[in-house]
């Protein structure tokens, strides 16, 4: 009678303590909770797969080459910001090792070189540098706007981007025929237009690069990302 009185003691504490554990949420928060203790992917721990395993490239010469049109020159030199960007988000990120791309320096040399360097192909200018790969962004629209007497600043960025092969010309990501389209941009910001043109830059190279490693859930998706946006509803 005694044995049986005792295992329903520890039968109903243990019940008391596992509805606490559940019910209580106070182990959730830091992250050691029931769903950790069973084996539960955290955010974090979960990952967005990449569409192209970048790093499987390593042994190979990248570069990174921008297209800006000339109506945009007058606003930013985003030839410069973004290939710094997406430079430094494929080293850090993606983890390419850093030997093997391409300096924009490097890519400046070699157009003011060439006698007409618009008449080049993305594909020639490749070759030309001697790279195996040629990541290409192509600015397609860039919207920076002061309103007047804040000093803040609004601002909307639109590329396209692929990666060709320089040997044989083919494309080798994305599937899609028209490229990656990548669109950020934010409200306002109180730190001025040059301060707003290296956000749009450095959140332009997060969303780009996050195609190319098994890129964390939680920081997949940022708050300048504006993919499947409308420009309109800004």
């Amino acid at each position: 009678m005694i044995k049986k009185m005792k295992k329903l003691r520890f039968e109903s504490l243990f019940s008391y303590l596992l509805a606490i554990l559940v019910g209580g949420g106070v182990f959730f928060g830091n992250g050691c909770g029931i769903g950790s203790m069973i084996g539960t992917p955290t955010r974090h721990e979960k990952k967005v797969p990449a569409e192209y395993e970048l790093i499987e490239q390593k042994e190979k010469r990248i570069l990174i080459l921008v297209e800006q049109p000339a109506r945009f020159m007058g606003t930013a030199n985003l030839r410069y910001y973004l290939t710094r960007d997406i430079r430094e988000y494929l080293i850090k990120k993606v983890r390419m090792p850093a030997g093997g791309l391409i300096s924009y320096e490097k890519l400046v040399e070699y157009r003011n070189n060439e006698g007409d360097f618009s008449r080049l192909k993305p594909i020639e200018v490749g070759r030309g540098l001697k790279a195996d790969i040629i990541l290409m962004v192509e600015v397609e629209d860039l919207q920076l706007y002061e309103m007047a007497k804040t000093g803040f600043v609004k601002g909307l960025l639109s590329c396209r981007a692929v990666i060709l092969d320089t040997s044989t010309g083919e494309k080798l990501w994305p599937k899609s025929f028209s490229g990656k389209g990548i669109r950020v941009g934010f409200e306002f910001d109180e730190r001025g237009r040059e301060v707003g043109v290296a956000r749009l830059s450095a959140a332009s190279a997060h969303c780009l690069t996050r195609y190319f490693y098994n890129c964390p859930m939680d920081k997949f998706k940022i708050a300048d990302d504006r993919g499947g946006e409308a420009w309109e509803n800004w």
